[in-house]
C-alpha cells in the first residue's frame, strides 16, 4: 500500500492538492488496515485523511532546502529505471 506514497517536497511544479490528499489517504489506509472503511468508521477515516493532509501541507510549506527543485519527469524516469533494473523490463 505505502509504495504509492511519494516524496512531495521540493518539486517543480509543487505538489498539488490531489497529490497531498492521495498520499494522506494511503497513509491512513496503512495505519487503519482498511482500504475502504465500514460505514461505522467512515467519518473517523475521512477526518483522519483530512487531518493528515493538513499536516502534510504545513510540513511541506514550512520546510526549506538549499538544493534546487527536482523535476517530476526526471524523477519518474529514474524510478522507472530502478524498477526495470530490479524487476526486468516489461514486454
Amino acid at each position: 500500500m505505502c509504495r504509492n506514497i511519494r516524496t512531495l517536497f521540493n518539486f517543480e511544479p509543487p505538489a498539488t492538492e490531489l497529490e497531498i490528499r492521495d498520499a494522506s489517504l494511503q497513509f491512513v489506509r496503512k495505519l487503519s488496515g482498511f482500504s475502504v472503511p465500514s460505514k461505522a468508521n467512515e467519518e473517523a477515516f475521512n477526518r483522519a485523511v483530512e487531518e493528515v493532509a493538513q499536516s502534510a501541507r504545513v510540513l511541506i510549506s514550512s520546510m526549506v532546502t538549499s538544493a534546487g527543485p527536482k523535476h517530476r519527469e526526471e524523477e519518474a524516469a529514474k524510478a522507472r529505471a530502478r524498477s526495470a533494473a530490479r524487476f526486468g523490463a516489461r514486454a
